[in-house]
């Protein structure tokens, strides 16, 4: 019990030391930003026309004098009271704007997540096991033609295909357009995710495909596989016997280290299919200049990520006694 407390609390200051690293790179990124926040969203020939008194309140508003440096601290402290700040483009609270957005958003990553681990971990296991045939060099030139392949890209031709000429599914948006928000049901929403959501898993399929191809291919080559050949096991029996149980730790591994590629995936495919989830919104805050927003998108996708990562550590024990006992002894 002692040794899981102190990996837990280990995991916790580094979660807490990558989330002020992230949040001061992103800061120390905005004020870089050629962007100026007044002529981005009032527009060069709107402020033509106000006097200097309603110039101050806008950059006052927008925090242009302050120093950067007051700024941060000022953001950092009222972060860890709870407080993320107001949101400067939707003037609304930042947990607020980000809640609705993440809601929006867990239907696409969780549906490319599951999709791309099963069928990644499905393709490889099938790749490995028959290294040098037919099945291995389809299976590599797919993942092959995949991990080439912009997401946005992969995008636009889904949404030409199945939207455009053959009309089967919609051309973007979340919700039907003009559809009061109380009548938008569940399958509503699963129907204007299809296209979005299979953009982002055919994306994260190629890296663990590959990645499990490999581990097993070596898997099919080691001595203990050689043995259970001669005693007569067949090809589908040591597959699962022996090489599932060995490639199940590595395809743990990259199948929650694939949460951060679904979150950089979705900031394109959701700019694509013009869907209202965190991507987009972390977009319209880095080119509004709305640091609020951008800071607090930047570390709740941190937290996740690095969340991912953290069950995964978690799951090794549970996966594999051998970790487990080895824990405990140390």
């Amino acid at each position: 019990m002692k040794h899981r407390l102190i990996f837990t609390s280990k995991k916790l200051l580094r979660m807490a030391l990558l989330l002020l690293g992230v949040s001061l790179a992103a800061f120390l990124l905005m004020c870089a930003s050629p962007l100026d926040p007044l002529q981005t969203n009032v527009g060069q020939a709107a402020l033509g026309t106000m006097s200097q008194e309603q110039l101050d309140q806008l950059e006052d508003y927008w925090g242009v004098n302050d120093p950067p440096l007051q700024r941060y601290l000022g953001w950092l402290g009222d972060f860890i009271r709870g407080d993320m700040g107001t949101s400067l483009l939707y003037r609304q609270p930042v947990g607020q704007v980000i809640g609705q957005r993440l809601q929006n958003s867990l239907w696409l990553m969780a549906f490319a997540w599951v999709v791309s681990g099963v069928l990644g971990l499905t393709l490889g296991v099938l790749a490995g096991a028959n290294r040098g045939k037919l099945v291995d060099k389809a299976v590599r030139g797919y993942c092959l033609l995949l991990s080439s392949t912009p997401a946005f890209w992969l995008g636009l031709v889904l949404l030409v295909v199945f939207a455009v000429w053959l009309g089967w599914l919609p051309i973007g948006l979340s919700v039907p357009i003009g559809m009061d928000a109380a009548s938008v049901t569940l399958s509503h929403r699963l129907y204007h995710a299809i296209l979005p959501a299979l953009t982002l898993s055919f994306t994260g399929v190629a890296g663990i495909a590959m990645h499990t191809r490999e581990k097993m291919a070596d898997i099919m080559e080691s001595d203990y596989v050689l043995f259970a050949r001669a005693r007569g096991e067949s090809a589908r029996s040591i597959v699962l016997r022996h090489g599932l149980r060995n490639v199940i730790l590595p395809a743990i591994t990259l199948q929650f280290a694939s949460i951060s590629e679904i979150f950089g995936g979705s900031v394109l495919v959701e700019q694509v299919f013009s869907y209202p989830g965190l991507g987009q919104a972390a977009v319209n805050a880095g080119l509004g200049s709305d640091l609020p927003l951008l800071l607090g998108i930047t570390v709740v996708s941190a937290a996740i990520v690095f969340g991912g990562n953290f069950i995964a550590d978690l799951l090794y024990g549970v996966v594999d006694p051998r970790i487990r006992r080895g824990a405990a002894r140390g």
